[in-house]
């Protein structure tokens, strides 16, 4: 495996924060709101979650406590934009029925050990790795590297990392090489959601890509 260290890590995200600033991630007022985006999201855009989001807030749903008690044809009915909408919506009548009914609130919640709250979500019906961390990352403020399709993809460009690599092994990358720094993994990850977004699609756009000198992709495509 290629060996990718801090000084590389940090000047691909200094490139990309040149370009795009810092970006505030993640899109939410609330954590109980960036709870329930981190389900809506799963196997589709940001824009049909925002769709999601601002029905359920016109539904009085943007809250764990409302939905757990919520009837679930009015969840589904709420979340339809974000597509598979009768599996999320169990998946967060689940979550926050189990949040409200075994916690005092968020903050008794997310006082535990990070490694011991990130094994009771995946014990979760429907919360894999991905979606286990955006809740960390994002509404615990906890430090753990999101990985997820923009990540692997940029990771292979760039610096040739196999994109079937483990999703654990390739977040230990990120942390062994940069520490525990929740501020950093936020703005990093947001980073690289945009780079996948504009520039390193399926079909990448390489000409006026802020990685473009960084990465093996764009300087020998021939090879790839």
């Amino acid at each position: 495996m290629p060996v990718v260290n801090k000084a590389m890590l940090m000047r691909l995200y200094s490139s990309l924060r040149k370009r795009f600033g810092y970006l505030d991630w993640w899109p939410g007022e609330t954590r109980d709101e960036m709870i329930i985006g981190a389900i809506l999201t799963q196997n589709t855009s940001w824009k049909n979650v925002e769709k999601a989001i601002a029905r359920l807030k016109g539904n009085g749903l943007l809250e764990l406590s409302k939905l757990s008690s919520a009837n679930i044809g009015m969840i589904e009915q709420s979340i339809m934009p974000s597509g598979f909408y009768r599996q999320k919506a169990c998946r967060l009548k689940g979550l926050a029925a189990y949040i409200t009914s075994n916690y005092k609130n968020l903050d008794d919640f997310f006082s535990s050990e990070t490694q011991e709250l990130r094994k009771e979500l995946l014990s979760l019906d429907g919360i894999g790795n991905e979606t286990a961390d955006s809740i960390i990352l994002y509404a615990a403020g906890k430090p753990v590297f999101v990985i997820d399709a923009y990540t692997k993809r940029i990771m292979k460009r760039v610096y040739g990392i196999d994109e079937n690599m483990e999703y654990e092994e390739l977040q230990k990358l990120f942390m062994n090489a940069l520490g525990d720094d929740a501020p950093l993994y936020n703005d990093f990850h947001a980073q690289l959601v945009e780079l996948g977004k504009n520039y390193c699609r399926k079909k990448p756009l390489c000409a006026g890509c802020p990685a473009r000198k960084l990465c093996n992709f764009a300087r020998h495509p021939q090879t790839h």
